[in-house]
């Protein structure tokens, strides 16, 4: 086991169109895709398809679905562990603008306890929060086990208070500050407070703001992609991570700055693409995305001034 993903899993249904018809109303997409979804799922997918194909514990029903979701793990050569669930759960996802809406169709009711399973060989665990009995079952276990843990918070959970307590490495989504009535630096202030290792806020085109390992708050600003370059921004997020994670177990003598310059690189690709499957990066394809696109500038008011006073300066 090189890693362990733990999430929800969902079939994204993604397509592109002018506007949802209402009523009797009908029209016809522009594109379409069908791919893997849910955020860990396809963290664990990035990290697959850039060469350390992960174990996956995921919810899994015994419908054509769920069986077409492990056809497409197989193919990444992804270890799936199933949480049975009655149905497998959909996402509807439209993509306009740089932004994207979401109606999500969710079984989320778990039908047996969360599994054992052998973490010999682990480097790696990564969360999103969803199987909230498992995600802590296992955080404890890798923490004690001194398997580095990392955290996507997306958005706020019953158990994110307590399950930061066991996460090196946590980056949130700006949602989770706006929940939990904090800017991003109070957000920092408040992921150090937990005792993660790592922090940080992702901001989208306006790049992370993130304290590095001594402490340092910084902001890392996105790389200057084309709005017409732009297809879809959804998954971009979830390919971040897997690409951080994929780095650190691959070159885990660099610095966590390295780490995200990696995954920024795995984003910018991703969101020229649509679906998520056609959206996973290559190595080669991050290096060219380096190469092709150069850094925004970095703006200091992406962390709030009063909330920085008397911290550590900020750096590019």
């Amino acid at each position: 086991m090189h890693a362990l993903f733990v999430g929800q899993t969902y079939i994204d249904v993604t397509f592109l169109a002018d506007e949802l018809p209402t009523g009797d109303e009908k029209t016809v997409a522009r594109d379409y895709a069908i791919s893997f979804g849910g955020n860990a799922v396809t963290a664990a997918f990035a990290c697959a398809k850039l060469g350390l194909p992960p174990d996956l514990l995921t919810s899994i029903a015994d419908d054509w679905l769920g069986r077409m979701f492990i056809d497409m793990a197989a193919k990444y050569g992804i270890s799936v562990h199933h949480r049975k669930v009655h149905e497998s759960s959909l996402s509807f996802i439209m993509p306009r603008g740089g932004k994207r809406a979401i109606v999500r169709c969710r079984d989320d009711h778990y039908l047996h306890p969360v599994p054992p399973l052998n973490l010999q060989g682990c480097r790696a665990l990564h969360l999103d929060g969803h199987q909230a009995d498992a995600a802590m079952h296992y955080a404890k276990a890798c923490r004690e086990a001194g398997i580095l843990t990392s955290l996507d918070g997306g958005g706020l959970r019953s158990n994110t208070h307590e399950l930061l307590e066991f996460i090196d490495v946590a980056i949130v989504a700006e949602r989770l500050c706006e929940q939990m009535d904090l800017s991003p630096a109070g957000m920092l202030g408040y992921l150090k407070s937990r005792g993660c290792r790592i922090g940080g806020v992702t901001l989208g085109e306006r790049g992370l703001v993130w304290y590095d390992e001594t402490g340092q708050e910084g902001v890392l600003p996105a790389l200057d992609v084309p709005g017409d370059k732009v297809v879809d921004t959804n998954g971009a997020g979830d390919i971040f991570h897997g690409a951080y994670v994929y780095s650190a177990m691959a070159r885990p003598d660099l610095p966590w700055r390295e780490h995200f310059i990696f995954a920024r690189g795995a984003s910018s690709h991703a969101i020229q693409h649509l679906g998520n499957e056609a959206s996973l990066p290559t190595i080669a394809d991050i290096a060219q995305v380096q190469t092709q696109f150069p850094e925004k500038a970095a703006s200091r008011a992406l962390l709030d001034a009063s909330d920085m006073a008397g911290q550590s300066k900020l750096t590019a």
